[in-house]
């Protein structure tokens, strides 16, 4: 599930803490909880107008970690580190939007398209395609951009984004001109780099 930007694996917590304050965790699987926390990550509290006592904001139920709404001397709070703040459920971070490109193998005509997330550098970017060419990093990416009047092949830079490196993301621009996205995709040629010349 995720909040507030980050990407939560509790499937160990669920292990760990069968019973019904697991629940709400699983019945939320695979969706963003973020309504359920402020802005600091920390669970919403509201004042009860029957009780006037501050009561934890539980859409679905208590869950795991939250105290209870009444007053209670049995809430055991020995379990430390609350879920929503510790880094081992952490496993990524929401993307803002995606990108689809094409990705040409300019030695066996091979093409593949991707849809990467819009912050990924295209380091990042070749660690997925190794999926579908074990040899990726023995290529050399490059995209056809335009250089003092001439369209020219120009290497990219491996440590910066698409955007970074002048490949804008045109989806906006399609959108407004009512334009299917599949219309256009970049496309980034894979140059083999023989490595066995380097002597």
């Amino acid at each position: 599930m995720s909040f507030n930007g980050k990407v939560f694996n509790l499937t160990p917590l669920v292990a760990e803490h069968p019973g019904e304050l697991v629940r709400p965790l699983i019945q939320s699987a695979g969706t963003d909880i973020s309504h359920w926390f402020d802005k600091a990550g920390e669970p919403k509290y509201y004042t009860d107008p029957v009780t006037l006592l501050r009561t934890p904001y539980c859409p679905q139920g208590r869950f795991v970690h939250l105290p209870p709404s009444d007053p209670t001397n049995d809430w055991d709070t020995s379990f430390g580190t609350p879920w929503w703040r510790d880094p081992k459920y952490v496993v990524g971070r929401l993307s803002s939007s995606t990108r689809t490109i094409r990705l040409k193998n300019v030695l066996t005509g091979q093409q593949h398209t991707l849809i990467v997330p819009s912050e990924e550098t295209i380091a990042e970017i070749r660690e997925r395609y190794l999926e579908y060419n074990w040899h990726g990093k023995s290529y050399v990416w490059k995209a056809l951009m335009k250089e003092n009047d001439e369209w020219n092949f120009v290497e990219l830079d491996m440590e910066q984004t698409l955007e970074a490196n002048g490949i804008p993301d045109e989806s906006k621009t399609l959108a407004k001109l009512s334009v299917d996205q599949d219309f256009y995709i970049p496309v980034i040629h894979l140059y083999y780099e023989d490595d066995l010349t380097i002597a």
